[in-house]
């Protein structure tokens, strides 16, 4: 993993592509655990059928965190401090066995009072392993600025 980029090194228009992760059984029975999330759709195969799917369908929060996860941990990442707003859209759903994938594009940015850090605006789009895409949204980060302390993760 590479030295994550800090405010004054991101610049708008930079985009880049996550790795993937497959949607498993095991995440969706253990995100409604965490979640309380045990909505049927979720849960029950018989019950998705019957309103219109091919099967059990993922928590659309379950993979927007799958997809923050993604790209925490991408080649390209930010020194994040928090993360400050999502906003997002599900159009379609994510069954069990899909393979999701992040694409990333810094939108904007700007400083805040305080000159250690500043505001990023990321649009994000996650599509599955048809290029279908299935979420996307943004998302508002909070990153360190300065310069690199030598302490960072190589």
């Amino acid at each position: 993993m590479s030295t994550p980029l800090l405010f004054d090194e991101i610049e708008p228009g930079l985009t880049f592509t996550t790795s993937g992760i497959v949607v498993t059984e095991s995440h969706v029975v253990q995100f409604a655990g965490i979640s309380g999330d045990f909505f049927d759709v979720h849960m029950d195969d018989e019950f998705a059928r019957s309103v219109g799917f091919p099967g059990r369908v993922a928590h659309g929060l379950l993979c927007l965190a799958m997809v923050d996860g993604l790209k925490n941990r991408a080649t390209t990442s930010f020194a994040a401090v928090a993360t400050l707003e999502w906003t997002y859209r599900f159009h379609k759903p994510v069954l069990i066995g899909d393979r999701i994938q992040g694409r990333i594009r810094v939108l904007d940015k700007r400083p805040t009072r305080r000159s250690d850090r500043g505001i990023v605006r990321l649009q994000i789009e996650v599509h599955n392993q048809d290029g279908v895409l299935i979420q996307d949204g943004l998302n508002v980060l909070m990153v360190r600025a300065g310069a690199h302390t030598g302490n960072e993760e190589k």
